[in-house]
């Protein structure tokens, strides 16, 4: 099935100049047998108007998603008869051939990712969904910027680094539905750490220990500013899944893990065993925690 895919796409593409003469000799007919029609109908002043008006917009009107839809649709249908008519008449189609080689290649060249992207909306069938949407958000990655997916400061939790982690609090970190949290001394603009949950599971809770104890120390920062390639590269290069990100005044703003790089790469939703909500950033603006929410509150 493969090969014979493959064989019909190298036909395709060894007779597209022909195909496209065809396409344009026909087009001209139709111009053709329009004015006549329109001449014959409505006379020869109305129907030379109207064959001129017909001829000006006739790419405007081709460009209508719809229509491009729908042609596409009809030529899939007509172009295995459309295949086997230049086979039997390469004779006659290298006479009417009216597209140079040099025409086909300027015309197939993308310039630009938005050129790209287009192209790829435009071609419904060739690409499955999941493809369309892997390939559309690979082309913007580079452009997005760490602040576009960030948790937002408003709804991160964490942990102060002198609270003890008994019984109580174990139970609820676990029930964060969080699988590491940031360690703060006094505030979360102080992130001295980073206190991960499966390092918990082993800890004898008859023993007094507290978060700054059990943390990691290591914590990696990155400005709200930087791409997300940027921050890609940077958790592929220092091994770690979360960093804490700042504004220019070292404030924390929010955090990034590496599960939303990979997200915003893929286009889709990771499912993780500790996840418990589809989208912090919708979260945070539900605003639960009614920060900056006073009665006689305005915004100006």
């Amino acid at each position: 099935m493969g090969d014979e895919e493959a064989i019909r796409d190298l036909k395709r593409s060894d007779m597209l100049i022909d195909i496209l003469s065809l396409q344009r000799v026909l087009s001209a007919l139709f111009l053709v047998l329009f004015v006549l029609l329109s001449v014959a109908w409505s006379g020869w002043f109305v129907g030379i108007v109207m064959a001129v008006v017909v001829a000006l917009e006739y790419g405007q009107f081709a460009r209508i998603s719809f229509v491009r839809l729908l042609a596409q649709k009809v030529y899939n249908r007509l172009e295995p008869y459309a295949i086997k008519l230049v086979e039997k008449a390469s004779v006659v189609f290298k006479l009417i051939r009216n597209v140079p080689a040099s025409d086909m290649m300027q015309s197939s060249r993308i310039d630009s990712r938005q050129e790209l992207q287009h192209l790829i909306d435009e071609s419904p069938g060739v690409l499955s969904p999941d493809e369309r949407k892997l390939i559309v958000h690979g082309l913007s990655f580079g452009d997005k910027l760490v602040s576009s997916i960030m948790t937002p400061r408003s709804v991160i939790d964490s942990i102060k680094a002198e609270e003890f982690l008994g019984p109580l609090t174990l139970d609820g970190l676990h029930k964060s539905g969080h699988s590491r949290l940031p360690v703060t001394d006094g505030d979360i603009d102080h992130v001295v750490g980073i206190l991960y949950l499966s390092s918990l599971l082993a800890l004898d809770i008859k023993k007094s220990t507290t978060a700054r104890k059990a943390m990691d120390p290591k914590v990696f920062y990155i400005r709200q500013d930087q791409t997300l390639q940027h921050a890609l590269a940077a958790f592929l290069r220092t091994r770690h899944h979360m960093f804490i990100v700042v504004n220019e005044f070292r404030e924390t703003v929010g955090l990034i893990t590496l599960e939303d790089v990979v997200e915003a790469l893929l286009g889709r939703k990771i499912i993780d065993e500790f996840d418990a909500h589809d989208d912090l950033r919708q979260v945070a603006l539900r605003n639960p925690r009614g920060n900056n929410h006073p009665d006689k509150r305005e915004d100006v």
